[in-house]
């Protein structure tokens, strides 16, 4: 029985790691920079970094990227509790870079949710930060 849990796990994992994939080469193709992929700190992860493209304001966008197989599923994809996790990610990312918020870059969190086949949903500000 813990083998099958495994292997299923397993699959989630690279189901989640496809669809941060795809997420990432969406926003490369509309501009963004990606800084950094996966980032972990003790108070969690944030899947995706990105500079937001240069005709937008100077931000740093941080991005969480869920993956759901029917679009009804994918319209709370974030819970109160991963976005305080998120948001202290945030912190503990910027505050190791503050050239960047000396810069005047701005902090934003966007959503990024993949249904079935390759149908993207790109929930700019989807919550506020600090």
């Amino acid at each position: 029985m813990a083998r099958r849990t495994s292997l299923s796990r397993r699959a989630s994992e690279k189901a989640g790691r496809r669809a941060e994939f795809w997420a990432g080469l969406y926003l490369i193709f509309k501009g963004y920079r990606i800084l950094a992929h996966r980032f972990r700190a003790s108070t969690g992860e944030i899947d995706l970094i990105a500079m937001g493209p240069p005709w937008r304001k100077k931000s740093i966008v941080f991005i969480e990227v869920k993956r759901r197989r029917r679009a009804e599923h994918a319209i709370d994809p974030v819970s109160a509790r991963s976005e305080a996790r998120i948001i202290a990610t945030a912190e503990v990312w910027l505050s190791a870079r503050p050239y960047l918020t000396n810069a005047g870059y701005g902090a934003e969190f966007d959503v990024i949710v993949l249904t079935g086949r390759f149908k993207l949903r790109h929930m700019k500000n989807a919550f506020r930060g600090w």
